[in-house]
């Protein structure tokens, strides 16, 4: 029972757990009205978009690769989308929209994946810069200024609840319809790692390619697939960003790339590729997002929260790797070899 106990604190996925509870109860402490349903709504509508970006970043992790490009292709496809959109009076379904976003997301993932597949660039030097690339073209020829007259149709899918109540306050709560696409998302992507030859042959890649390429798969067409599947994915994110936001800006999302992969990381994946679970990384970005929401809570001023992060990173990558050294010693004293 004792070595059972000790197994399951060693996995990330219940480090996080359990200090998303020490941090939920700490909270609801200092101050009550964290557990309300109007704060859980709150927390849930602010994983969206940081969600999807995850999933897509846990793809890429597991496959040996690192993109911190996903920023600037989502505000790239958010804002060029609206714009057309705009320009064009366009006055269809939101359902066009967001598929026009995720069409250039993807499209700008082949970018990265022509570069990575192809020429067998390393996937950090390449994702620096097209990050550089995507934002400078963005705001010097397709535009950047703000867009706050969204079409009629984005602004509906804002006001599209799942859930609507007003509290003793006065004040309105509301779970936003996008909630299903993080849905959708976590869905789809845990059917592909988990239950295609696809999902086996990304995990492989990221183990070892060379093994990889031994066992028959063509790692040129996985990365393909890893790099434009994550673009489509940032696409999506970013126009449900705009128009859950009801206006574009060039200059949003660019940033937050550090935060999602912390999110990533401390839900188990490892920069060294070939680990990582959805559920692990959907509790690393419940701890951020709840850690965020405490911190402003309680009100701690908002640029401790990057210290906060900047902690946890350390940690969630210290912490494996300590255990996996660790683990390799016994290993290596188990069979002799220090004799």
């Amino acid at each position: 029972m004792r070595a059972r106990i000790g197994s399951l604190l060693r996995r990330n996925d219940v480090l996080v757990a359990l200090t998303i509870v020490a941090f939920c109860v700490f909270t609801g402490v200092q101050a009550p009205s964290f557990f309300t349903l109007g704060n859980l709504f709150d927390l849930l509508r602010a994983s969206i978009v940081l969600g999807i970006f995850a999933i897509g970043v846990l793809v890429v992790l597991v496959s040996g690769g690192i993109d911190v490009s996903f920023t600037a292709i989502a505000a790239f496809s958010m804002y060029t989308t609206t714009l057309y959109l705009t320009q064009s009076g366009f006055d269809g379904h939101w359902i066009l929209a967001f598929g026009i976003s995720m069409l250039i997301g993807l499209g700008l993932g082949l970018i990265n994946a022509f570069f990575i597949g192809v020429f067998r660039l390393p996937t950090m030097i390449v994702t620096l810069g097209t990050l550089s690339l995507f934002r400078g073209f963005m705001l010097a020829w397709i535009g950047s200024r703000l867009i706050s007259q969204l079409p009629s149709s984005m602004r509906e899918f804002s006001r599209t609840n799942l859930f609507r109540f007003t509290s003793d306050d006065g004040v309105i709560h509301s779970l936003p319809i996008a909630i299903l696409f993080l849905v959708g998302v976590v869905l789809i992507t845990w059917f592909i790692l988990n239950r295609t030859m696809l999902g086996r042959a990304i995990y492989a890649m990221g183990g070892s390619t060379v093994a990889a390429e031994r066992a028959g798969f063509s790692i040129t067409w996985l990365q393909v697939f890893v790099y434009a599947y994550v673009g489509a994915l940032a696409g999506l994110a970013g126009i449900i960003h705009a128009s859950m936001a009801r206006v574009a800006n060039p200059s949003d999302l660019v940033g937050l790339e550090l935060t999602v992969i912390a999110a990533v990381v401390l839900g188990g994946a490892r920069l060294t590729g070939g680990h990582g679970s959805i559920l692990g990384t959907l509790l690393g970005v419940a701890l951020i997002v709840i850690i965020s929401n405490s911190l402003v809570v309680l009100g701690v001023p908002s640029y401790w929260q990057r210290v906060v992060i900047g902690l946890l990173i350390l940690l969630g990558t210290g912490i494996p790797a300590y255990q996996a050294r660790r683990a390799q010693r016994h290993m290596y004293s188990d069979t002799g070899g220090g004799a």
